[in-house]
């Protein structure tokens, strides 16, 4: 399945930036509201869309996002509408309400996910549990199912998009003049929600926040220390998939565009994946991040029907 943009969007910035600012989804019910607590007391908003499936998807969104995303919505939709049920969850501070303890979320918190996939098993209704990741929840995804840890036999497929798999050159590439406008909007929304939980939780020491000018000093300053690394360094080596994705044991489709302005050369690992029994690595021309748009009456995406074919697959 190879993805050809419309002839409008006839750019990466083009093709990254419509779907994020243009394109609503209109689910064909509305999220079921769940919230779960954590080990370390505090909570996590699931929101769920069931028809009482036997299979469930799991879906993790990017940096800043939430469930209320479009491309999040458009993957629920599609999904839903073909048999699954589906669950979309909300990292701590995504909900709209922010989280309990003085950490955040981060690009490599797996246990975040894993108490996720551990609620949703519980009941025992599902057969198979299948794992979607946009971006920093692509890496999460990745990185989840590379290391070691005791999972659920239910885990069948995964399908990711846009990852910055090397988080160190990843965040230098967004950082580049050209990504101007996307690392500024993230760093806005992160020293947003520092100031936020700063007013809530003692413990947040924000001095300094104004000064910070780029992603990876906010993750020197903030991101690193509050979660437990020594720095951004640290954290990037640390929270990287790229280090534990030859140790993944489901079929497992990751989807970087060749366009894509977020990623560096380092996130398109062909010649580690190019013998791997289970990482299929796809690298189309076009897509740019997070988007694959695509003109249709139905209003789905090139990432939704790629990722149900692959989780459809027989083989």
């Amino acid at each position: 399945m190879n993805y050809k943009p419309p002839i409008l969007l006839f750019n990466p910035h083009l093709e990254t930036i419509y779907p994020a600012l243009v394109r609503k989804v209109n689910l064909q019910q509305p999220y079921q509201r769940e919230r779960i607590t954590t080990p370390d007391d505090d909570f996590l908003d699931l929101d769920w869309l069931t028809q009482n499936a036997s299979k469930l998807v799991i879906i993790s969104h990017g940096l800043e996002g939430n469930t209320e995303r479009a491309y999040i919505k458009g993957m629920a939709k599609h999904c839903f509408a073909h048999g699954y049920d589906v669950l979309t969850w909300n990292y701590r501070g995504c909900s709209g309400e922010m989280n309990r303890q003085l950490c955040f979320y981060h690009s490599g918190a797996t246990d975040d996910l894993h108490t996720v996939i551990e609620h949703a098993v519980k009941p025992g209704r599902f057969t198979e549990i299948n794992l979607i990741g946009f971006s920093l929840g692509g890496n999460l995804t990745l990185k989840y199912l590379g290391e070691e840890r005791t999972r659920t036999p239910l885990l069948h497929k995964a399908v990711v998009f846009s990852v910055p798999v090397d988080l160190h050159t990843s965040c230098i590439q967004i950082s580049k003049p050209g990504n101007w406008i996307y690392s500024q909007r993230f760093l806005r929304s992160l020293k947003k929600k520092v100031t936020e939980k700063a007013k809530v939780i003692s413990g947040m020491d924000t001095r300094g926040l104004d000064k910070l000018k780029t992603l990876m000093e906010f993750d020197d300053h903030f991101t690193g220390p509050v979660h437990g690394f020594k720095n951004a360094i640290d954290y990037y080596e640390k929270s990287s998939a790229i280090r534990v994705i030859g140790n993944i044991t489901i079929p497992t489709l990751l989807v970087n565009a060749q366009n894509d302005p977020f990623l560096s050369p380092e996130c398109f690992p062909s010649a580690l994946l190019k013998d791997h029994p289970f990482v299929h690595l796809e690298s189309p021309d076009h897509g740019g991040h997070v988007g694959f748009a695509q003109f249709n009456r139905h209003g789905i995406y090139w990432s939704e029907s790629r990722a149900l074919h692959f989780l459809q697959a027989t083989t």
